[in-house]
């Protein structure tokens, strides 16, 4: 019998404000709850079915109570916008909502439309889509 092949199911993001955390991620199409208020953990499955988990700070520390907040970028996550004309909306949309850009849309020498903003934890989320080939 052999064992099975691990696979990526969930990624958790440890949360100062839950429901901020939550506004951020409905904008790229995360579908948490309708009414988060009160809870210290949240998912939300991607279409493609790994589950994006939200903790509250405080939850955390009560499983790990040395825990220490991460300096630096440590993680990367990346939503695919669909197309290059996707990663500008989505970008307006976000800093429109009152959230912080880290890099605003261009086109990457490597062929994609990419962006970067930052979620209220201090995260950084790249926006990307493929552009379309050179004649």
């Amino acid at each position: 019998m052999s064992t099975p092949t691990p696979y990526l199911d969930a990624i958790g993001i440890v949360s100062r404000d839950l429901l901020e955390s939550v506004r951020f991620y409905r904008l790229l199409g995360l579908d948490f709850p309708v009414d988060p208020a009160g809870e210290d953990h949240l998912e939300a499955k991607t279409p493609s079915g790994v589950r994006v988990m939200l903790d509250a700070l405080e939850l955390v520390r009560k499983l790990v109570p040395n825990y220490e907040t991460p300096r630096g970028h440590r993680m990367g996550l990346a939503f695919h916008c669909g197309e290059p004309k996707g990663v500008d909306a989505t970008y307006a949309q976000i800093v429109a909502a009152g959230f912080e850009s880290k890099l605003a849309p261009w086109d990457a020498f490597w062929g994609q439309r990419y962006a970067q903003v930052i979620d209220p934890d201090g995260n950084i989320v790249d926006l990307f889509a493929p552009l379309p080939p050179t004649p």
